[in-house]
């Protein structure tokens, strides 16, 4: 039985959302009292999130779907710095133009998980460089500045951990923890919001907003971090071997990123349909009790599930059906992920791999043949001098494999 009264924070702990609440009381009492509204946000290092970000995009849609009103905040201005939380080095500075681009590819993803409109309830889409863009630095400093000491800021894990390891942390950087309070002060001003949620490397940053509303304008606000997530192996979420687990479909195909769940680890099934499904309980404690091979049924509902989220249930279904077909029954499935590459001119198969994602690098591939896990047109390959030309093509493609689950359909320009 949850401890918590109000629907969203009962939702979350059961689910396992929850990493530390700065007033778990108030924040239950105020969310079963009424609507409140929540935000997260979200910087544009790249063209698209990936799925380390999931868990905050599903914390938005819980909050939702129990009555609130999220907001998604586009770091639009925060990006002009790089968050510094747990990094070795600063970011690589983006230029505006960059950083528009970024926001465009990013903004996809959130019209599948949250409806948005002018209503009460319905989500928000805030950019920050709307009030960031246009501060006067010294009436900024004179505001807010004289509310944040040198001596606390100091003492926070993200800035603790840099310094430890003698890395220089910029005065540019330094600014980003003040520009991410005064974010949760302006969105108390312009909607009301009570509630800035995140991971757990947050908590910090989102506890000096807390501290700057309460200083400023006397506002009760509240904090909601989630734990950060790794595999039972220890692996990052949203990463792989070739690279992040994106999330727009043009980035990373919809087969791919069913893949990516189907091949989840035995002891983060039950863990992964909690946090990333919407599945009963009930039938995720049935599915989570599944022992030996038939585990292997939960982990394709998992990615089915996770995929028609992300996708749509008509593109789920199609790549549950693509992996069937390509596992079960040995075929050359037509709905396989494709690259396009040079037949006429004939590319490397250590390129090819490369190309594919199957590979970080021409020794890794180089590796990945020399282990005999490389396969053409479903034929073992050992040459890793091989090209491959038009000579290869079988129905219009040339299927490319490595291992028992990655393949791809080799086309020419």
């Amino acid at each position: 039985m949850s401890q918590f009264k109000s629907d969203f924070l009962a939702i979350l702990s059961e689910r396992g959302f929850i990493h530390q609440i700065s007033d778990p009381e108030g924040l239950d009492a105020a969310a079963k009292a009424g609507a409140i509204t929540g935000y997260i946000g979200f910087d544009a290092t790249a063209s698209s999130l990936h799925a380390g970000s999931l868990v905050q995009i599903m914390m938005l849609r819980w909050m939702q779907k129990t009555g609130h009103r999220p907001i998604a905040l586009m770091g639009g201005g925060t990006t002009k710095i790089g968050d510094p939380s747990f990094k070795d080095e600063s970011r690589k500075l983006l230029s505006v133009e960059q950083i528009s681009a970024n926001l465009a590819g990013i903004r996809q993803v959130f019209g599948k998980f949250l409806s948005f409109g002018e209503g009460p309830g319905d989500a928000r889409m805030v950019n920050n460089a709307d009030w960031l863009d246009h501060l006067n630095y010294i009436d900024f400093l004179r505001d807010y500045g004289v509310h944040f000491t040198i001596n606390r800021m100091l003492s926070f894990d993200s800035v603790k951990l840099r310094l430890e390891r003698e890395q220089p942390l910029t005065f540019l950087e330094f600014n980003y923890m003040i520009l991410q309070a005064y974010d949760f002060l302006e969105l108390s001003r312009r909607e009301a919001c009570v509630l800035q949620m995140g991971g757990s490397d947050q908590w910090g940053n989102i506890v000096n907003g807390i501290e700057l509303g309460r200083r400023c304008d006397q506002r009760q606000l509240y904090a909601l971090t989630s734990p950060l997530l790794t595999t039972s192996s220890g692996a990052k979420m949203g990463k792989t071997a070739a690279g992040a687990v994106w999330l727009n479909a043009d980035m990373l195909s919809p087969y791919d990123y069913w893949q990516y769940w189907r091949n989840a680890e035995d002891a983060d099934v039950t863990r992964f349909l909690k946090l990333y499904t919407e599945l009963p309980m009930d039938e995720i404690a049935r599915l989570g009790a599944l022992e030996g091979s038939e585990i292997n049924e939960a982990k394709k509902v998992l990615a089915t599930e996770a995929a028609a989220m992300l996708h749509g249930r008509e593109a789920a279904l199609a790549a549950a059906e693509t992996a069937r077909r390509t596992f079960e029954e040995g075929q050359s499935a037509a709905g396989l992920p494709t690259v396009t590459l040079d037949l006429d001119g004939g590319t490397g198969l250590l390129a090819a791999l490369v190309a594919a994602g199957f590979a970080s690098s021409n020794g890794e591939a180089r590796r990945s043949i020399q282990g005999g896990a490389v396969r053409v047109n479903d034929e073992p390959v050992a040459d890793e001098k091989l090209v491959l030309t038009r000579a290869l093509l079988a129905d219009g493609a040339i299927k490319l494999s490595m291992g028992k689950k990655k393949h791809v359909l080799v086309k020419a320009e």
